[in-house]
């Protein structure tokens, strides 16, 4: 089921599928040594934008938590990849343990670790999850509207591993993007595998780190099919020292949203696109879709209500926000059901596995889908996201769509893989 493009079938979304399709051998081949020389997160998913003139991710996260949106088509993929990482990281594996967010009441992301649980446990694993939460104190039971349910259990921490009260899992799986920090009972877990590692975590990760190396991996990809990476890349800026709740580092802001509107709009100009450039400022750090604004226009910042500020100081846990990403506004051109809709897709070890349309009735084409009232829609990757159709008229073919959804979540992929290495506090230095 792709949705209804309001983009023109010639347009230049179409010539750029065809340039990947026709470079498909090559490509596969370009990922497949970059996969030599780079370990892929242990699982990722990246939101796409199509504005029919351009294709760029906007957002990769390192702990995905919306697995329950894949359909059961797609669960023999999810399962291959996920014995394939495990294999990789440790063949010996009897154990997982799950660790989920702390405040787990949400009942879609408890479905989300019932649909984890389920892939992992045909990949060959015993699952379970413990909660690193002080505030659980005995095993929680809990029910899911689908018939599922999961039991929660208080992790416990010996002197080197972690477990819980009859259960040593060899690898622990974070299910919790560790916006607060890594807390103790994570750390020092030299025998156990803990994976995504710690500095994957929102305390370490910063957008802006993401997408300078996304901004390289685009660059190299760009030559290697002969295009402009501006056509798969967003420019973005980095903005530290702000605060919101006091004014202060707004004028420095203004003149950096002013800077990237600038040469947005010389792009706008070079390829003829007459809409209006905008800039979504971010939480450098952080996720759940909040810390967000929209700005057309530079001198917004000056004039920036209470409402406005309070909602930008702070994010997920009470986390106060100083540094911000700039990122160039990339419309959805795409609806489903009259709705926008956004392609979120899925990825486990270095493969693709599935995805969904993120759909929301009440937001326009510009703004933060990932909000209250969001709908999923499953993307049929049954139809196969690896198996393209070659001749298929551009932006006729869900499969060739897909496709390119896919090299394109896979490139962000590689620029996380580039990040945490850079991050890495255990890295391997040569002089």
């Amino acid at each position: 089921m792709v949705p209804h493009l309001v983009t023109a079938l010639t347009g230049p979304i179409n010539e750029l599928e065809q340039r990947v399709l026709d470079s498909m051998p090559a490509i596969e081949r370009w990922f497949r040594l970059e996969w030599m020389e780079h370990t892929p997160p242990f699982y990722t998913s990246v939101d796409i934008r199509n504005a029919g003139f351009k294709l760029a991710p906007v957002d990769t996260n390192l702990f995905p938590g919306g697995w329950n949106n894949l359909t059961p088509e797609m669960l023999p993929l999810a399962v291959q990849a996920a014995m394939a990482a495990i294999e990789k990281i440790c063949p010996e594996a009897r154990n997982l343990l799950i660790v989920p967010e702390n405040h787990t009441r949400n009942t879609f992301y408890l479905a989300n670790l019932a649909q984890l649980a389920r892939i992992f446990t045909m990949a060959g694993l015993h699952v379970r999850f413990g909660s690193i939460s002080a505030e659980l104190k005995k095993p929680q039971r809990i029910a899911l509207p689908g018939g599922d349910e999961i039991t929660i259990e208080p992790a416990l921490r010996s002197k080197r591993r972690l477990g819980l009260k009859d259960f040593d899992p060899c690898t622990i799986l974070l299910n919790n993007d560790l916006s607060a920090g890594a807390p103790g009972i994570l750390e020092e877990l030299y025998e156990q595998y803990v994976l995504p590692p710690l500095h994957a975590g929102w305390s370490v990760r910063r957008k802006s780190r993401h997408f300078k190396s996304y901004e390289e991996v685009a660059k190299r990809f760009g030559k290697l099919l002969g295009i402009d990476p501006w056509l798969i890349n967003p420019l973005f800026a980095h903005c530290g020292a702000v605060d919101f709740a006091s004014g202060e580092g707004l004028d420095g802001l203004q003149a950096q949203v002013d800077a990237l509107l600038s040469k947005i709009r010389r792009k706008y100009k070079e390829y003829g696109i007459n809409e209006k450039p905008y800039v979504v400022v971010k939480a450098d750090n952080g996720t759940y879709g909040m810390g967000i604004m929209v700005v057309h226009d530079a001198k917004e910042i000056e004039g920036l209500n209470r409402k406005t500020r309070n909602k930008m100081a702070v994010i997920k846990d009470g986390q106060a926000v100083h540094e911000l990403i700039l990122q160039e506004g990339v419309r959805t051109q795409e609806r489903m059901h009259e709705a926008v809709a956004e392609p979120v897709v899925y990825m486990m070890d270095r493969y693709v596995v599935g995805g969904f349309y993120r759909v929301h009735a009440e937001r326009g084409d510009e703004d933060n889908l990932n909000a209250p009232g969001a709908a999923f829609v499953p993307l049929a990757f049954a139809q196969g996201g690896q198996l393209p159709q070659p001749g298929v008229r551009p932006g006729a073919s869900a499969p060739n769509r897909f496709y390119m959804y896919g090299v394109v979540a896979r490139l962000a992929m590689l620029a996380a893989s580039y990040e945490l290495e850079a991050t890495d506090p255990d890295a391997e230095v040569y002089d």
